[in-house]
């Protein structure tokens, strides 16, 4: 099969992802994978000498051919998700974390990039070759490299399963998400948005609403109805998503056991006495110990601050909305009457202001004045009609393009994340690789001819990954394996994308992305000084919340003897965090850990 009868040997150029079919994926993998293991062989043997540039020549162009290929089914299948692409999916996924896996355990391999690190040569290289050498070095023992034998053996076998046990962790989340709907009247919805409510209204049938657990219906229900009821229903489906509380065929407690567990053993197999250990071995965090700690001191000088916002939310849900129970589905409601009578403004009001398309314009200009750039509509092939495309010009120099997938929908899943689809590269065969990536958020589409709103929550996860599509598309390094975002600590890469956020407080930068809806008014200055003001609402309860997400990411990873640990244990360790750093612990029903896929299947 050549690359016009399968779009994913087509790797010249962008992703020709309107043509891309679930049978495309085992034939184009057969194409993919042969090549690449030939030139795993060829690298390794006498006619390749220890150097990079030879290496790379041979093994770097083929890897990276293969890369693209199985990212553009990777990213097809997280935001287009089909029953018969799962399928391709899943079958394509032990055969390429096989090869991965091999390659990143080839010790002779490992030979030659120790000797090109440890020759006469190394000290010549310049900055940026000598660190993808040195992560190269270190990649290798972490894959492991140095086992023998059985422990060599068993290392892929934990490799192939964990790809595993990541993908049925994700379907579970995704599959629980879209399987969730609740029709309800207009009357059961008194006091949220008009923009929800048109979007969620039944076609054919103008007294029923459909809801669900995707963000831009979630959130503002929970923000805003007045129905308490209502609010309940919806907390319980969405803290209980893939977990022993729905169908057991999407639950991800033996999945996140299992996962835990294997982690555990590769990091012993590598030398370590965790896997926190193993974690941090290419991160700036020194160790557990000292991860933990700053946690702990964190948690301690937040926690007055969280203790004062709570008593807040509970008086004012007392004395002003009758709550005398406050409970954990009132949270965001009570939350978002209290901003309005303190600050004398809403979440809703200010969404008006902000409508798609002159927020685009607004962070493009922001873009274009702080790196002297251009940014252009482009063309290219796209999964969904609602996906556009984009490249960034310095003068006439093409710098890097990206693809914009802004709106939820079923079959993609939650959350907001940037990807790539290739990276910046001085290639061996002489040519300039220009960088592509994709920004991928889940706000509501535009409803009733109207463009889409957005809430300045959703404007600051926008800038949020701008922030990481920038750190990949405006790099100026030429060597892949550190260019952009590649070779960077996983406690550093966040950096430009928290910066991004950043201009979203900037009056001078705010006011250029405002345009009333209905008025076409911009943003009153007196308005966005009252979201100043409320910047910090609520920011100890906040930073608590954080604070738990990550004393219980490190806590079950620094454990020891997960293996053989007693059912439920992983819900005993978030159970036991909560009880240090929780002002207001959840119901006991609530297993957030069920769909926390950042660190079960995010990479995290």
């Amino acid at each position: 099969m050549n690359a016009i009868n399968n779009p994913l040997l087509d790797t010249t150029a962008l992703p020709r992802f309107g043509d891309i079919r679930p049978e495309h994926v085992a034939p184009g993998l057969d194409e993919l994978l042969t090549p690449a293991a030939r030139a795993q062989e060829q690298a390794t043997g006498p006619d390749v000498p220890a150097d990079y540039d030879a290496l790379s020549a041979v093994l770097d162009v083929a890897t990276e051919r293969l890369g693209r290929a199985w990212g553009a089914v990777s990213h097809l299948n997280a935001v287009a998700d089909t029953p018969e692409l799962r399928a391709a999916y899943t079958q394509g996924l032990p055969r390429v974390t096989e090869f991965y896996t091999g390659l990143g355990a080839d010790e002779r391999l490992f030979a030659k990039y120790k000797a090109i690190a440890t020759g006469p040569g190394a000290s010549s290289l310049n900055p940026a070759r000598r660190k993808a050498l040195s992560n190269a070095v270190r990649d290798f023992v972490l894959s492991g490299a140095e086992l023998q034998g059985p422990a060599k053996q068993r290392f892929a076998e934990i490799q192939a399963r964990l790809a595993e046990l990541g993908q049925t962790f994700s379907e579970h989340v995704l599959d629980a998400t879209d399987a969730f709907e609740y029709v309800v009247t207009a009357d059961e919805l008194l006091g949220v948005p008009a923009d929800v409510l048109a979007a969620t209204r039944i076609e054919g049938d103008a007294a029923h609403h459909r809801l669900s657990l995707h963000m831009p219906v979630y959130i503002p229900v929970m923000q805003y109805a007045r129905n308490r009821a209502l609010r309940e229903r919806l907390y319980r489906a969405h803290v209980t998503r893939a977990s022993d509380a729905g169908p057991a065929e999407r639950d991800n407690s033996a999945a996140m056991n299992e996962l835990v567990a294997l982690r555990e053993e590769e990091a012993r197999l590598l030398g370590y006495a965790s896997y926190a250990d193993l974690s941090l071995v290419s991160k700036m965090a020194n160790s557990p110990q000292q991860v933990l700690d700053f946690l702990a001191d964190l948690a301690r000088r937040a926690r007055p601050h969280a203790e004062q916002d709570l008593a807040e939310l509970r008086d004012f849900a007392r004395s002003q909305l009758d709550l005398p129970d406050f409970l954990a589905w009132d949270h965001a409601f009570v939350s978002e009457k209290l901003k309005e009578t303190r600050y004398a403004f809403s979440d809703t009001e200010i969404k008006q202001y902000f409508t798609e398309p002159r927020v685009l314009a607004g962070l493009f200009r922001i873009i274009e004045t702080l790196f002297e750039v251009a940014i252009r509509a482009d063309t290219a092939a796209v999964w969904n009609e609602h996906v556009r495309f984009f490249r960034i010009e310095r003068g006439t120099e093409l710098v890097g393009q990206f693809y914009l997938d802004l709106y939820a929908r079923p079959g993609k899943r939650p959350g907001a994340w940037m990807d790539d689809v290739r990276g910046r590269w001085h290639r061996p065969e002489g040519l300039l690789q220009t960088p592509v990536a994709q920004l991928v958020c889940n706000f509501a589409a535009p409803v009733d001819g109207k463009p889409a709103l957005l809430s300045h929550d959703d404007i600051l996860t926008l800038f949020h990954e701008f922030g990481h599509g920038l750190h990949h598309m405006l790099t100026q390094v030429e060597d892949i394996g550190v260019a952009g975002i590649s070779g960077v600590e996983w406690d550093a890469v966040e950096l430009p994308s928290q910066f991004m956020e950043n201009f979203c407080w900037e009056w001078d930068v705010v006011k250029h992305m405002t345009s009333h809806v209905d008025t076409g008014e911009p943003l009153p200055r007196a308005l966005f000084d009252k979201m100043l003001a409320a910047k910090n609402f609520q920011s100890g309860l906040q930073t608590l919340r954080q604070v738990e997400f990550a004393l219980f990411d490190m806590r079950i990873h620094a454990r020891t003897g997960v293996a053989t640990a007693e059912p439920g244990w992983i819900q005993q360790v978030l159970d036991g965090v909560r009880r240090e750093v929780a002002v207001m612990p959840p119901p006991a029903f609530n297993r957030f850990q069920h769909s926390f896929s950042h660190i079960f299947a995010g990479g995290y």
